[in-house]
């Protein structure tokens, strides 16, 4: 259970973090701090999620995309549009290194805030604390 909390507490600093670039004005660093800024914080929220499912569940899983259907089927959320969302965001974080091709860097910029929201509605409903 310590190790779940302290998922949580990190996941928690990262998700502020992500939240405070989401209100800089736009320029060519602040996207690609908000890019950085994701990918770590979404390398936080999967992490937790694997461990609230572990702890909380007894449901052992080691790929993000796995854990997620994991939320979906034991019933976290229940609408084909958020697993969909979760696991395009998968896609999205694995993306991250492409981010010297301004399309791509674009692309993600654009898709975050989407993202964070997602993540945000999730631990809403996994809060431990």
């Amino acid at each position: 259970m310590e190790r779940l909390k302290l998922r949580f507490t990190d996941l928690n600093k990262a998700l502020k973090t992500l939240k405070d670039i989401l209100e800089e004005k736009y320029s060519i660093i602040v996207r690609d701090a908000t890019i950085q800024r994701f990918e770590y914080t979404f390398e936080a929220f999967w992490k937790y999620v694997r461990e609230y499912l572990k702890e909380k569940e007894g449901i052992y899983c080691n790929s993000p995309k796995r854990c997620f259907r994991e939320l979906f089927s034991i019933g976290v959320f229940n609408t084909e549009e958020t697993i969909t969302q979760l696991l395009e965001m998968v896609d999205a974080r694995n993306m991250t290194s492409h981010t010297y091709k301004e399309e791509i860097a674009q692309l993600l910029y654009n898709k975050v805030e989407t993202y964070y929201k997602l993540m945000e509605e999730i631990v809403l409903k996994l809060k431990i604390i």
